[in-house]
Protein backbone atom coordinates (compact mmCIF):
# COMPACT_ATOMS: atom_id res chain seq x y z
CA UNK A 1 0.00 0.00 0.00
CA UNK A 2 1.28 3.43 -1.00
CA UNK A 3 2.10 6.73 1.09
CA UNK A 4 -0.51 8.16 -0.82
CA UNK A 5 -3.57 5.09 -0.32
CA UNK A 6 -2.65 5.25 3.88
CA UNK A 7 -2.67 8.69 3.96
CA UNK A 8 -6.31 8.78 2.45
CA UNK A 9 -7.54 6.20 4.78
CA UNK A 10 -6.47 7.85 7.30
CA UNK A 11 -8.00 11.10 6.65
CA UNK A 12 -11.65 9.10 6.08
CA UNK A 13 -11.47 7.87 9.45
CA UNK A 14 -10.53 10.78 11.06
CA UNK A 15 -13.13 13.10 9.56
CA UNK A 16 -12.80 15.69 12.54
CA UNK A 17 -9.26 16.59 11.83
CA UNK A 18 -10.07 17.04 7.98
CA UNK A 19 -12.98 19.13 9.70
CA UNK A 20 -10.70 21.24 11.40
CA UNK A 21 -8.29 21.85 9.13
CA UNK A 22 -10.71 23.43 6.25
CA UNK A 23 -11.66 25.49 9.42
CA UNK A 24 -8.38 27.11 9.74
CA UNK A 25 -8.27 27.53 5.83
CA UNK A 26 -12.21 29.24 5.93
CA UNK A 27 -10.81 30.86 9.20
CA UNK A 28 -7.48 32.24 7.43
CA UNK A 29 -9.50 33.26 3.84
CA UNK A 30 -11.99 35.55 6.10
CA UNK A 31 -9.39 37.29 8.10
CA UNK A 32 -7.60 38.02 4.99
CA UNK A 33 -10.56 39.16 3.70
CA UNK A 34 -11.74 41.56 6.82
CA UNK A 35 -7.85 43.28 6.68
CA UNK A 36 -7.33 43.57 3.14
CA UNK A 37 -9.20 46.02 1.02
CA UNK A 38 -8.71 45.61 -2.93
CA UNK A 39 -9.29 49.11 -4.05
CA UNK A 40 -7.32 51.37 -1.23
CA UNK A 41 -7.66 54.71 -1.18
CA UNK A 42 -4.11 55.92 -1.64
CA UNK A 43 -2.76 53.28 -3.80
CA UNK A 44 -4.12 51.48 -7.11
CA UNK A 45 -3.29 48.00 -5.59
CA UNK A 46 -4.56 46.82 -2.20
CA UNK A 47 -4.62 48.24 0.92
CA UNK A 48 -5.29 47.48 5.01
CA UNK A 49 -8.47 47.89 6.47
CA UNK A 50 -9.02 47.79 9.88
CA UNK A 51 -12.38 45.60 11.01
CA UNK A 52 -14.57 46.32 13.83
CA UNK A 53 -14.27 43.79 16.90
CA UNK A 54 -17.25 42.80 16.19
CA UNK A 55 -16.61 41.24 13.16
CA UNK A 56 -13.41 39.83 14.28
CA UNK A 57 -15.67 37.72 16.88
CA UNK A 58 -17.80 36.54 14.21
CA UNK A 59 -15.42 35.63 11.81
CA UNK A 60 -13.87 32.71 14.84
CA UNK A 61 -17.35 31.95 15.74
CA UNK A 62 -18.36 31.10 12.35
CA UNK A 63 -14.88 28.95 11.52
CA UNK A 64 -15.61 27.47 14.66
CA UNK A 65 -18.93 26.19 13.86
CA UNK A 66 -17.53 24.52 10.44
CA UNK A 67 -15.35 22.00 12.40
CA UNK A 68 -18.64 20.51 13.27
CA UNK A 69 -20.58 20.22 9.79
CA UNK A 70 -20.51 16.97 8.65
CA UNK A 71 -22.17 15.69 12.27
CA UNK A 72 -25.16 18.64 11.93
CA UNK A 73 -24.58 20.25 8.42
CA UNK A 74 -28.28 22.06 8.72
CA UNK A 75 -27.64 23.42 12.91
CA UNK A 76 -24.06 24.40 11.29
CA UNK A 77 -25.47 25.80 8.52
CA UNK A 78 -28.31 27.98 10.48
CA UNK A 79 -25.48 28.87 12.67
CA UNK A 80 -23.50 30.57 10.04
CA UNK A 81 -25.92 32.03 8.13
CA UNK A 82 -27.32 33.48 11.07
CA UNK A 83 -23.89 35.18 12.06
CA UNK A 84 -23.60 36.55 8.30
CA UNK A 85 -27.16 37.67 9.17
CA UNK A 86 -25.89 39.77 11.87
CA UNK A 87 -22.17 40.62 10.39
CA UNK A 88 -24.19 42.49 7.25
CA UNK A 89 -26.36 44.59 9.45
CA UNK A 90 -23.33 45.71 12.23
CA UNK A 91 -20.32 45.28 10.20
CA UNK A 92 -18.54 48.41 8.77
CA UNK A 93 -16.46 47.68 6.64
CA UNK A 94 -18.20 44.39 6.35
CA UNK A 95 -16.20 41.22 7.13
CA UNK A 96 -16.75 38.03 5.07
CA UNK A 97 -18.03 36.16 7.42
CA UNK A 98 -20.62 34.80 4.69
CA UNK A 99 -17.51 32.69 3.12
CA UNK A 100 -18.84 30.30 6.18
CA UNK A 101 -22.54 29.95 5.02
CA UNK A 102 -21.28 29.19 1.73
CA UNK A 103 -19.12 26.42 2.52
CA UNK A 104 -21.88 25.32 4.70
CA UNK A 105 -24.46 25.56 2.46
CA UNK A 106 -22.18 23.31 -0.43
CA UNK A 107 -22.36 20.32 2.85
CA UNK A 108 -25.67 20.51 3.46
CA UNK A 109 -26.22 20.14 -0.45
CA UNK A 110 -23.43 17.15 -0.62
CA UNK A 111 -25.28 15.44 2.51
CA UNK A 112 -28.41 15.17 1.68
CA UNK A 113 -30.67 14.70 -1.56
CA UNK A 114 -31.58 17.20 -4.15
CA UNK A 115 -35.12 18.34 -3.17
CA UNK A 116 -33.53 19.29 0.31
CA UNK A 117 -30.62 21.43 -1.45
CA UNK A 118 -32.99 23.36 -3.83
CA UNK A 119 -35.13 24.32 -0.79
CA UNK A 120 -32.72 25.28 1.54
CA UNK A 121 -30.71 26.87 -1.56
CA UNK A 122 -33.30 29.11 -2.43
CA UNK A 123 -33.89 29.90 1.40
CA UNK A 124 -30.45 30.72 2.16
CA UNK A 125 -29.80 32.35 -1.23
CA UNK A 126 -32.96 34.82 -0.67
CA UNK A 127 -32.54 35.73 2.79
CA UNK A 128 -28.41 36.24 2.61
CA UNK A 129 -28.64 38.54 -0.38
CA UNK A 130 -31.93 40.09 0.49
CA UNK A 131 -30.75 41.13 3.62
CA UNK A 132 -27.22 42.12 2.29
CA UNK A 133 -28.72 44.44 -0.51
CA UNK A 134 -31.07 45.99 2.75
CA UNK A 135 -28.88 46.44 5.10
CA UNK A 136 -25.60 48.25 4.97
CA UNK A 137 -24.00 51.48 4.19
CA UNK A 138 -23.70 50.39 0.61
CA UNK A 139 -26.27 50.42 -2.08
CA UNK A 140 -28.20 47.07 -3.19
CA UNK A 141 -26.45 46.71 -6.78
CA UNK A 142 -23.19 46.60 -5.06
CA UNK A 143 -20.57 43.83 -6.21
CA UNK A 144 -20.44 42.00 -2.88
CA UNK A 145 -23.81 41.98 -2.16
CA UNK A 146 -24.00 40.30 -5.69
CA UNK A 147 -21.27 37.69 -4.85
CA UNK A 148 -23.26 36.62 -2.05
CA UNK A 149 -25.87 35.50 -4.51
CA UNK A 150 -23.24 33.95 -6.59
CA UNK A 151 -21.21 32.25 -4.24
CA UNK A 152 -24.15 30.39 -2.36
CA UNK A 153 -25.97 29.15 -5.72
CA UNK A 154 -22.56 27.98 -6.94
CA UNK A 155 -22.23 26.35 -3.28
CA UNK A 156 -25.56 24.58 -3.79
CA UNK A 157 -24.64 23.24 -6.91
CA UNK A 158 -21.31 22.59 -6.64
CA UNK A 159 -22.80 19.68 -3.41
CA UNK A 160 -25.27 18.65 -5.41
CA UNK A 161 -22.93 17.48 -7.90
CA UNK A 162 -20.35 15.76 -5.72
CA UNK A 163 -23.42 13.94 -4.32
CA UNK A 164 -24.93 12.75 -8.01
CA UNK A 165 -21.43 11.89 -8.89
CA UNK A 166 -20.70 10.32 -5.41
CA UNK A 167 -24.13 8.05 -5.33
CA UNK A 168 -23.35 7.22 -9.24
CA UNK A 169 -20.22 5.68 -8.32
CA UNK A 170 -20.89 3.71 -5.59
CA UNK A 171 -24.02 2.25 -7.02
CA UNK A 172 -21.74 1.19 -9.97
CA UNK A 173 -19.36 -0.32 -7.55
CA UNK A 174 -22.44 -1.99 -5.67
CA UNK A 175 -23.57 -3.01 -9.12
CA UNK A 176 -20.19 -4.99 -9.97
CA UNK A 177 -19.88 -5.99 -6.44
CA UNK A 178 -23.51 -7.70 -7.19
CA UNK A 179 -22.34 -9.15 -10.70
CA UNK A 180 -19.50 -10.60 -8.91
CA UNK A 181 -21.29 -12.30 -6.03
CA UNK A 182 -23.73 -13.42 -8.91
CA UNK A 183 -21.33 -15.24 -10.77
CA UNK A 184 -19.55 -16.84 -7.58
CA UNK A 185 -22.61 -18.05 -6.82
CA UNK A 186 -23.57 -19.07 -10.23
CA UNK A 187 -19.93 -20.91 -10.26
CA UNK A 188 -20.88 -22.54 -7.15
CA UNK A 189 -24.58 -23.66 -8.71
CA UNK A 190 -22.71 -25.08 -11.41
CA UNK A 191 -20.56 -27.32 -9.18
CA UNK A 192 -22.94 -28.36 -7.22
CA UNK A 193 -25.05 -29.73 -9.81
CA UNK A 194 -22.41 -30.80 -11.33
CA UNK A 195 -20.99 -33.15 -8.30
CA UNK A 196 -24.66 -34.07 -7.62
CA UNK A 197 -24.80 -35.58 -11.62
CA UNK A 198 -21.38 -36.99 -11.00
CA UNK A 199 -22.56 -38.74 -8.12
CA UNK A 200 -25.57 -40.13 -9.74
CA UNK A 201 -23.80 -41.26 -12.25
CA UNK A 202 -21.38 -43.09 -9.96
CA UNK A 203 -24.54 -44.41 -7.91
CA UNK A 204 -26.27 -46.09 -10.90
CA UNK A 205 -23.33 -47.76 -11.79
CA UNK A 206 -21.83 -48.83 -8.63
CA UNK A 207 -25.49 -50.30 -7.50
CA UNK A 208 -26.06 -52.39 -10.91
CA UNK A 209 -22.82 -53.98 -11.74
CA UNK A 210 -21.87 -54.53 -7.71
CA UNK A 211 -25.82 -56.49 -7.32
CA UNK A 212 -24.71 -58.22 -10.43
CA UNK A 213 -20.87 -59.23 -8.98
CA UNK A 214 -23.37 -60.09 -5.85
CA UNK A 215 -25.99 -62.54 -7.21
CA UNK A 216 -23.18 -64.06 -9.87
CA UNK A 217 -20.78 -64.51 -6.73
CA UNK A 218 -23.28 -66.08 -4.61
CA UNK A 219 -24.67 -68.26 -7.22
CA UNK A 220 -21.05 -69.73 -8.18
CA UNK A 221 -20.47 -70.12 -4.11
CA UNK A 222 -23.31 -72.34 -4.07
CA UNK A 223 -22.58 -74.40 -6.74
CA UNK A 224 -19.03 -74.99 -7.00
CA UNK A 225 -18.70 -78.50 -5.53
CA UNK A 226 -21.64 -79.99 -7.20
CA UNK A 227 -21.59 -78.33 -10.76
CA UNK A 228 -18.57 -76.64 -11.40
CA UNK A 229 -18.98 -75.91 -15.03
CA UNK A 230 -22.20 -73.49 -14.01
CA UNK A 231 -20.05 -71.68 -10.96
CA UNK A 232 -17.05 -70.88 -13.85
CA UNK A 233 -20.10 -69.76 -15.64
CA UNK A 234 -21.32 -67.47 -12.81
CA UNK A 235 -17.76 -66.22 -12.48
CA UNK A 236 -17.70 -65.52 -15.69
CA UNK A 237 -20.34 -63.04 -15.56
CA UNK A 238 -18.83 -61.85 -12.51
CA UNK A 239 -15.64 -60.54 -14.45
CA UNK A 240 -17.61 -59.48 -17.32
CA UNK A 241 -19.86 -57.25 -14.39
CA UNK A 242 -16.78 -55.87 -13.09
CA UNK A 243 -14.63 -55.01 -16.30
CA UNK A 244 -18.35 -53.19 -17.08
CA UNK A 245 -18.12 -51.66 -14.11
CA UNK A 246 -14.58 -50.47 -13.64
CA UNK A 247 -14.74 -49.37 -17.27
CA UNK A 248 -17.77 -46.79 -16.66
CA UNK A 249 -15.97 -45.61 -13.47
CA UNK A 250 -12.70 -44.58 -15.60
CA UNK A 251 -15.08 -42.72 -17.91
CA UNK A 252 -17.38 -41.11 -15.12
CA UNK A 253 -13.98 -40.40 -13.18
CA UNK A 254 -12.35 -38.89 -15.80
CA UNK A 255 -14.35 -35.82 -15.95
CA UNK A 256 -12.64 -35.09 -12.95
CA UNK A 257 -9.47 -34.71 -14.41
CA UNK A 258 -8.33 -31.12 -15.62
CA UNK A 259 -7.79 -30.62 -19.25
CA UNK A 260 -4.32 -31.12 -19.10
CA UNK A 261 -4.67 -34.68 -18.35
CA UNK A 262 -4.04 -37.57 -20.80
CA UNK A 263 -6.51 -40.35 -21.89
CA UNK A 264 -9.57 -37.97 -21.69
CA UNK A 265 -12.68 -40.08 -21.95
CA UNK A 266 -14.35 -40.43 -25.81
CA UNK A 267 -16.84 -42.92 -25.09
CA UNK A 268 -20.15 -42.24 -26.10
CA UNK A 269 -22.79 -42.02 -23.72
CA UNK A 270 -24.83 -44.85 -22.83
CA UNK A 271 -28.64 -44.61 -24.58
CA UNK A 272 -31.28 -46.56 -25.13
CA UNK A 273 -29.57 -48.02 -28.25
CA UNK A 274 -27.85 -50.26 -25.37
CA UNK A 275 -30.90 -51.50 -23.70
CA UNK A 276 -30.60 -55.02 -24.97
CA UNK A 277 -27.16 -55.08 -23.98
CA UNK A 278 -28.53 -53.66 -20.52
CA UNK A 279 -31.29 -56.00 -20.34
CA UNK A 280 -28.85 -58.84 -21.06
CA UNK A 281 -26.46 -58.41 -18.07
CA UNK A 282 -29.66 -58.86 -15.53
CA UNK A 283 -30.70 -62.02 -17.78
CA UNK A 284 -27.37 -63.61 -17.18
CA UNK A 285 -27.41 -62.62 -13.57
CA UNK A 286 -30.61 -64.70 -13.45
CA UNK A 287 -33.43 -61.91 -13.64
CA UNK A 288 -36.29 -62.66 -16.69
CA UNK A 289 -36.34 -59.19 -18.32
CA UNK A 290 -39.22 -58.73 -21.34
CA UNK A 291 -39.03 -55.89 -23.25
CA UNK A 292 -41.36 -54.22 -25.46
CA UNK A 293 -40.71 -50.92 -27.16
CA UNK A 294 -42.87 -48.65 -29.57
CA UNK A 295 -40.17 -45.96 -30.03
CA UNK A 296 -38.47 -46.85 -33.26
CA UNK A 297 -37.20 -44.06 -35.04
CA UNK A 298 -37.62 -41.38 -32.61
CA UNK A 299 -34.32 -39.35 -31.88
CA UNK A 300 -34.18 -38.65 -28.48
CA UNK A 301 -31.95 -35.71 -26.94
CA UNK A 302 -28.69 -36.90 -25.81
CA UNK A 303 -30.05 -35.99 -21.82
CA UNK A 304 -32.78 -37.67 -22.42
CA UNK A 305 -31.25 -40.82 -23.94
CA UNK A 306 -29.02 -41.18 -21.11
CA UNK A 307 -31.68 -40.27 -18.25
CA UNK A 308 -33.88 -43.19 -19.75
CA UNK A 309 -31.24 -45.66 -19.80
CA UNK A 310 -30.25 -44.70 -16.51
CA UNK A 311 -33.86 -45.04 -14.83
CA UNK A 312 -34.07 -48.34 -16.62
CA UNK A 313 -30.62 -49.32 -15.21
CA UNK A 314 -31.78 -48.44 -11.65
CA UNK A 315 -35.19 -50.10 -11.54
CA UNK A 316 -33.67 -53.52 -12.63
CA UNK A 317 -30.71 -52.84 -10.13
CA UNK A 318 -33.86 -52.44 -7.42
CA UNK A 319 -35.84 -55.14 -9.04
CA UNK A 320 -32.76 -57.26 -8.42
CA UNK A 321 -31.92 -56.42 -5.39
CA UNK A 322 -35.22 -56.50 -3.63
CA UNK A 323 -38.19 -58.18 -5.90
CA UNK A 324 -36.34 -62.03 -4.47
CA UNK A 325 -35.32 -64.75 -6.44
CA UNK A 326 -38.44 -65.58 -8.03
CA UNK A 327 -39.05 -62.30 -9.93
CA UNK A 328 -39.83 -60.95 -13.29
CA UNK A 329 -39.38 -57.62 -14.72
CA UNK A 330 -41.15 -56.27 -17.86
CA UNK A 331 -39.60 -52.76 -19.08
CA UNK A 332 -41.40 -51.26 -22.02
CA UNK A 333 -40.51 -47.55 -24.32
CA UNK A 334 -43.45 -46.03 -25.80
CA UNK A 335 -43.65 -43.08 -27.47
CA UNK A 336 -46.68 -40.90 -26.60
CA UNK A 337 -46.85 -37.74 -28.52
CA UNK A 338 -44.41 -35.07 -27.27
CA UNK A 339 -43.25 -37.24 -24.68
CA UNK A 340 -41.59 -40.70 -24.43
CA UNK A 341 -43.09 -42.81 -21.72
CA UNK A 342 -40.71 -45.69 -19.95
CA UNK A 343 -42.26 -48.20 -17.50
CA UNK A 344 -40.53 -50.99 -15.41
CA UNK A 345 -42.86 -53.24 -13.73
CA UNK A 346 -41.88 -56.41 -11.26
CA UNK A 347 -43.68 -59.02 -9.55
CA UNK A 348 -42.59 -59.01 -6.05
CA UNK A 349 -43.99 -59.85 -2.64
CA UNK A 350 -45.97 -56.32 -1.95
CA UNK A 351 -44.42 -55.88 1.39
CA UNK A 352 -40.74 -56.18 -0.14
CA UNK A 353 -42.05 -53.92 -2.53
CA UNK A 354 -43.33 -51.12 0.29
CA UNK A 355 -39.96 -51.50 2.40
CA UNK A 356 -38.42 -50.85 -1.10
CA UNK A 357 -39.30 -47.09 -0.72
CA UNK A 358 -38.31 -47.03 2.86
CA UNK A 359 -34.82 -48.74 1.88
CA UNK A 360 -34.13 -47.15 -1.54
CA UNK A 361 -36.06 -43.92 -1.28
CA UNK A 362 -32.83 -41.96 -0.33
CA UNK A 363 -30.33 -42.45 -3.27
CA UNK A 364 -31.65 -44.63 -6.05
CA UNK A 365 -35.36 -43.36 -6.47
CA UNK A 366 -34.27 -39.82 -5.58
CA UNK A 367 -31.62 -39.80 -8.26
CA UNK A 368 -34.47 -40.58 -10.73
CA UNK A 369 -36.87 -38.00 -9.64
CA UNK A 370 -33.93 -35.37 -9.83
CA UNK A 371 -32.64 -36.78 -13.57
CA UNK A 372 -36.29 -36.65 -14.91
CA UNK A 373 -37.68 -33.28 -13.54
CA UNK A 374 -34.23 -31.61 -14.53
CA UNK A 375 -35.17 -32.44 -18.09
CA UNK A 376 -39.30 -31.39 -17.45
CA UNK A 377 -40.59 -34.79 -16.94
CA UNK A 378 -42.15 -36.40 -14.18
CA UNK A 379 -41.29 -40.40 -12.63
CA UNK A 380 -43.44 -41.99 -10.09
CA UNK A 381 -42.49 -45.10 -8.47
CA UNK A 382 -44.98 -47.10 -5.46
CA UNK A 383 -46.15 -50.85 -5.02
CA UNK A 384 -48.38 -51.91 -7.73
CA UNK A 385 -52.06 -53.40 -6.95
CA UNK A 386 -51.90 -56.91 -6.36
CA UNK A 387 -47.65 -56.68 -5.98
CA UNK A 388 -44.78 -55.78 -7.34
CA UNK A 389 -43.29 -52.51 -7.93
CA UNK A 390 -43.73 -49.67 -10.31
CA UNK A 391 -41.77 -47.32 -11.75
CA UNK A 392 -43.13 -45.06 -13.94
CA UNK A 393 -41.51 -41.61 -16.39
CA UNK A 394 -42.47 -39.69 -18.66
CA UNK A 395 -39.42 -37.76 -20.22
CA UNK A 396 -40.17 -34.93 -22.92
CA UNK A 397 -38.57 -35.43 -26.56
CA UNK A 398 -37.67 -32.27 -27.11
CA UNK A 399 -35.92 -31.35 -24.37
CA UNK A 400 -35.19 -27.67 -23.44
CA UNK A 401 -31.89 -28.62 -21.28
CA UNK A 402 -30.02 -31.21 -24.04
CA UNK A 403 -28.17 -31.02 -26.57
CA UNK A 404 -29.58 -31.76 -30.22
CA UNK A 405 -26.77 -33.97 -31.20
CA UNK A 406 -28.23 -37.47 -30.01
CA UNK A 407 -28.19 -40.78 -30.63
CA UNK A 408 -31.27 -42.35 -30.92
CA UNK A 409 -32.68 -45.98 -31.70
CA UNK A 410 -33.12 -46.67 -35.16
CA UNK A 411 -35.53 -49.67 -36.84
CA UNK A 412 -39.07 -49.65 -38.23
CA UNK A 413 -41.11 -47.41 -37.73
CA UNK A 414 -44.70 -47.96 -35.31
CA UNK A 415 -46.13 -46.81 -32.03
CA UNK A 416 -49.13 -47.69 -30.62
CA UNK A 417 -49.59 -44.54 -27.80
CA UNK A 418 -50.88 -45.55 -24.53
CA UNK A 419 -49.42 -49.52 -24.81
CA UNK A 420 -46.42 -50.40 -22.72
CA UNK A 421 -46.89 -53.65 -21.15
CA UNK A 422 -44.88 -56.86 -22.60
CA UNK A 423 -46.01 -60.16 -23.70
CA UNK A 424 -43.40 -62.23 -22.56
CA UNK A 425 -45.00 -61.86 -19.16
CA UNK A 426 -48.30 -63.97 -20.38
CA UNK A 427 -46.43 -66.77 -21.92
CA UNK A 428 -43.98 -67.10 -18.64
CA UNK A 429 -47.16 -67.64 -17.17
CA UNK A 430 -47.26 -64.59 -14.45
CA UNK A 431 -49.79 -61.79 -14.55
CA UNK A 432 -49.07 -59.11 -17.14
CA UNK A 433 -47.87 -56.22 -15.77
CA UNK A 434 -49.81 -52.92 -17.17
CA UNK A 435 -48.03 -50.16 -18.08
CA UNK A 436 -50.88 -48.40 -20.27
CA UNK A 437 -51.85 -44.67 -18.95
CA UNK A 438 -55.22 -46.04 -17.93
CA UNK A 439 -54.06 -49.00 -15.72
CA UNK A 440 -51.32 -46.79 -14.26
CA UNK A 441 -53.58 -43.99 -13.45
CA UNK A 442 -55.95 -46.28 -11.76
CA UNK A 443 -53.60 -48.74 -10.69
CA UNK A 444 -55.82 -51.53 -10.69
CA UNK A 445 -55.33 -55.04 -12.17
CA UNK A 446 -54.17 -55.46 -16.08
CA UNK A 447 -56.96 -55.36 -18.34
CA UNK A 448 -57.04 -58.29 -21.16
CA UNK A 449 -57.37 -55.26 -23.61
CA UNK A 450 -54.44 -53.21 -23.09
CA UNK A 451 -52.39 -56.71 -22.53
CA UNK A 452 -53.33 -58.08 -25.81
CA UNK A 453 -52.99 -54.93 -27.80
CA UNK A 454 -49.83 -55.16 -26.50
CA UNK A 455 -48.87 -58.09 -27.04
CA UNK A 456 -49.88 -57.73 -30.50
CA UNK A 457 -47.73 -54.68 -30.64
CA UNK A 458 -44.70 -56.65 -29.05
CA UNK A 459 -44.81 -59.28 -31.49
CA UNK A 460 -44.75 -56.80 -34.61
CA UNK A 461 -42.18 -55.56 -33.27
CA UNK A 462 -39.54 -57.39 -31.72
CA UNK A 463 -37.18 -55.30 -29.27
Amino acid sequence: MSTQTRARDWLRSHPLVVDGALAAAVLACMVAGAFAEPNGRHHPAWDIRTPDPLSIVLTLLAAGALVFRRRSPMKVLAATSALSVVEFVTGDPRAPVAMSAVVALYTVAAATDRPTTLRVGLLTMTVLTGIAMLAGPQPWYAQENLGIFAWTGMAATAGDAVRSRRDFVHAIRERAERAERTREEEARRRVAEERLRIARDLHDVVAHHIALVNVQAGVAAHVMDKRPDQAKEALAHVREASRSALNELRATVGLLRQSGDPEAPTEPAPGLHRLEELVGTFRSAGLPVEVARTDHGTTLPAAVDLAAYRIIQEALTNVRKHAGQEAKAEVSVVRVGPNVEITVLDNGPGDDAAARLEENGGHGLLGMRERVTALGGTCTAGPRYGGGFRVHAILPVKSGTASAGTTGTTGSTGSTAGTASTAAGSRAGTTPATTGRDAAASGGPTSTASTASTNKAAKGNPA
